[in-house]
């Protein structure tokens, strides 16, 4: 036996033996009969211990990848049982065989808005060997050793909790479609999310594409254009922040701005809080190997974003468009066929069939070229018609990148953010988020890191189409020629994969006061020190920034310039819930509204007393909420404000609202007069009309939309008829305030908003959600004496037999 593995192996042993050496009470590893049967160790096959501490954070324990692997897929079973399996349904294409062709899948793992273009889609990667592929490539391009290991080992812990387990969960329990999974299975979940920012925004046009029917003597193929000004517009909302259902805030201080010199990060995700999209909390142990806590995305191995006693690190959705499209010039009178340097090329059809609920198969023909699969759109917003000259190809650098999950294990095993960095260079796996890191020695770090493909300016400028040459700067995506191979995207020396950039060509910042992020480019990441010189496909330069970006940059610069900061200070800054609309606004609203508003005093005295908050017991919150929407939403950019974006002061521009503008006077307005026929005061604490329902308990929810800029993001869904805002659609999800204090263990707090478990009989439906109701965070318990200590300690004994 290795060295090594020895080591880990007694240690492992270790470890055991003071778990089970009086240190815990005796029913803790017990079952309800006081033997612990089926949660014994096997004397063969894979195994963990789970130490369940308080809102039911497993802090798994393992001797290898494989059983680390083990551990984790089996509490991910326990928790989320439901959501897991819904997603392997997805990716084995056999949504429409369970619920029906003309159902919609969640939105987790792809854009498909019916069951049917789903399987068409993830039945095509099956058939088409994709992921085995990709699973036979050597790392670094390939997955590593470790990495399978940990999915041959989630695999096997999931199908073991099913076997030993019923299912409780109400959305699944007794479904036949809730089955046994394999490595592989795991693996294309893994590749379902890399692809999310590619192929998986065009499902419906891969799976639709068709080509023309031939004309006739007696009829006429009328053939559609594309409108580039239109096109330019649905690609920038495509890919625009406020229209996305994840996002994020990260900053990272270096220990210039601390209280005891080594760094501070926290951690702000907003993501779904529904469905596959969900984080869940762990902590995973492979003592002398590896030793991690964090938040890892449901049906991944290991942690996405989290920390160990070194290192901690956060991600933010990038502005990098991680796809592009060729336009392809057709045969004449050979619409499945493209010329490339006047050579006819053959595209190539792939025959996909899967089952509809009757078991009626239905057949679909997806075509591929060079590039990658025709597509007759992005959404329905951005149509690229299939015509009897043109095609559109998409091209997904990501469809052959299935190393985002060694990245992670990378940044687990961090000692610094040089590490973080090099870990970056040496696996360039992740396909579409920025990372934020801090380190004990009080280094900052921001990289976006991100699979790209190798779009330079230079390139779009040669070879852009007319349709390209508009919708390039407006929305990052390139339309290349895809007639010339002049026009290939070419490798970079220092990529693992071609066609894409390599780390050199990357956005970096080391080492600043702060490192932030809300979702626009890298340019800001400190107002001090822009980042400059990145190709427009990374995003954009010297643009207006969002409203939570510059809210951002305001605050964490004010934190920075104050110093002495901490974790406490961290935790602060989540549930501040200042308004930065209101920052810019709310005294010229309350100005101008005795003017336009002069039947209505009772609002106007409500928005001037309003304390420009969305804290739950804010008053006139959710007035101005209201009102801004609906001026946003009903008046262009350019008339909002009286002084206009400027380069030079991008972070107080623009400014100075419009109260005198078209559409003013109507949207405070209708703003009060909805929420009088809702029955809601104006002057109502946020607490009461924006909330969740978990088993029949209202739960308040704080902070704000995208459009008012909050920095605990909340975007709501609003039901007048039932009190207002009565579900979270997405917003602020896993939170980690991370520090360090010389001793051996971070301080960390952290706080998963919507809880740990999906299932409504479980303890940790909920708990976390009250705890954010009331501002309140978790102690994470990372050293082992911590874990050893917890009140609510649980030990669980897993294994395969």
């Amino acid at each position: 036996m290795p060295r090594r593995s020895r080591g880990r192996l007694a240690l492992v042993g270790a470890a055991l033996a003071a778990v089970t050496a009086g240190l815990l009470p005796g029913a803790a590893a017990a079952g309800p009969d006081g033997r612990d049967r089926e949660h014994r160790p096997s004397d063969r096959g894979l195994s963990a211990v789970i130490r369940y501490t308080e809102y039911g954070v497993p802090h798994i324990l393992a001797g290898s990848y494989a059983d680390l692997g083990f551990g984790t897929g089996w509490a991910q079973a326990a928790d989320q049982v439901c959501v897991l399996a819904d997603g392997f349904v997805t990716v084995n294409g056999e949504r429409s065989r369970h619920f029906g062709a003309s159902g919609a899948p969640d939105g987790s793992l792809s854009s498909a808005t019916t069951n049917l273009a789903s399987d068409l889609y993830f039945r095509g990667v099956e058939e088409a060997g994709t992921v085995e592929a990709l699973l036979r490539t050597p790392a670094p391009a390939g997955p590593s050793r470790d990495l399978k290991e940990l999915m041959r080992g989630w695999a096997a812990g999931y199908n073991a909790w099913l076997r030993k387990n019923r299912v409780t969960d109400p959305a699944c329990a007794g479904a036949g479609w809730v089955r046994p999974v394999t490595a592989l299975d795991v693996a294309r979940r893994g590749f379902a999310v890399s692809v999310l920012g590619g192929q998986g925004r065009a499902v419906d046009g891969i799976t639709a594409a068709r080509p023309p029917a031939p004309a006739t003597a007696t009829s006429r193929t009328r053939e559609q254009d594309v409108d580039p000004g239109a096109a330019a517009e649905a690609a920038r909302a495509l890919f625009a922040a406020e229209n996305a259902t994840m996002g994020s805030n990260a900053v990272a201080f270096s220990g210039a701005t601390t209280a005891n010199g080594r760094g501070l990060l926290l951690g702000n995700p907003h993501y779904p809080w529904q469905g596959g999209r969900r984080f869940w909390q762990s902590q995973q142990t492979i003592p002398g190997e590896l030793n991690v806590s964090g938040a890892s995305l449901l049906g991944t191995t290991v942690v996405n974003i989290g920390f160990n006693d070194k290192v901690a690190w956060s991600h933010t959705v990038a502005t990098g468009v991680p796809m592009n499209l060729h336009q392809l010039t057709l045969v004449p009178g050979d619409p499945t066929a493209y010329l490339v340097d006047g050579k006819p090329e053959r595209m190539t059809a792939r025959e996909v069939t899967v089952a509809d609920r009757d078991g009626a198969p239905v057949p679909r023909t997806q075509w591929w070229t060079r590039y990658g699969p025709v597509t007759s759109g992005l959404g329905a917003s951005l149509p690229l018609p299939w015509t009897s000259t043109t095609a559109y190809a998409l091209n997904d650098p990501n469809a052959a990148n299935l190393r985002g999950s060694d990245t992670a294990l990378g940044f687990a095993r961090a000692r610094s953010t040089r590490d973080v960095a090099e870990a970056l260079r040496r696996t360039q796996g992740l396909p579409w988020v920025n990372t934020v890191a801090a380190d004990s020695a009080g280094h900052s770090f921001f990289s976006q890191a991100q699979v790209l493909p190798r779009i330079t300016d230079e390139l779009a400028e040669r070879c852009s189409t007319p349709l390209g040459r508009v919708v390039y700067p407006a929305s990052g995506v390139a339309v290349l020629d895809g007639s010339r191979t002049a026009c290939a995207l070419g490798s970079d020396p220092d990529a693992v994969q071609p066609g894409v950039f390599g780390p050199s060509r990357m956005p970096v910042l080391r080492d600043a006061p702060y490192a932030v992020n809300s979702n626009d480019s890298a340019w800001l990441t400190n107002a001090e020190r822009p980042l400059t010189g990145y190709e427009r496909v990374f995003g954009t330069l010297a643009t207006p920034r969002s409203l939570r970006t510059r809210g951002g940059i305001e605050d964490v610069a004010g934190m920075a310039a104050r110093g002495r900061l901490t974790v406490a200070d961290l935790q602060r800054q989540q549930f501040a819930n200042r308004v930065p609309a209101a920052g810019l606004a709310a005294a010229d609203v309350a100005a101008a509204c005795p003017a336009v508003l002069p039947a209505d005093p009772e609002a106007c005295r409500v928005l001037a007393a309003w304390d420009r908050t969305m804290d739950s017991d804010s008053r006139g919150a959710l007035l101005f909420d209201r009102f801004w929407r609906r001026f946003t939403g009903s008046v262009p950019v350019a008339q909002q404000w009286k002084v206009p974006f400027s380069a030079a002061d991008p972070v107080r521009t623009p400014r100075g609202l419009d109260t005198g503008t078209a559409g003013f006077a109507k949207a405070l307005a209708d703003a009060a007069t909805e929420l009088r026929t809702a029955g809601i005061a104006l002057d109502a604490p946020l607490r009461d009309h924006q909330f969740v329902v978990r088993g029949g308990e209202r739960i308040p929810v704080s902070g704000g939309t995208e459009s008012l800029g909050v920095w605990n993001k909340t975007e709501a869904v609003w039901n007048a008829a039932g009190g207002g805002y009565v579900e979270v659609a997405h917003g602020t999800s896993h939170v980690q305030a991370v520090g360090w204090d010389g001793g051996r263990c971070p301080v960390a707090r952290t706080l998963l908003t919507y809880s740990q478990s999906s299932n409504p009989a479980s303890a940790h439906f909920a708990d976390q959600t009250r705890l954010y109701a009331g501002e309140r965070w978790v102690t994470s318990r990372f050293c082992e004496g911590d874990i050893l200590r917890s009140p609510a300690l649980k030990v669980v004994r897993v294994g395969e037999r």
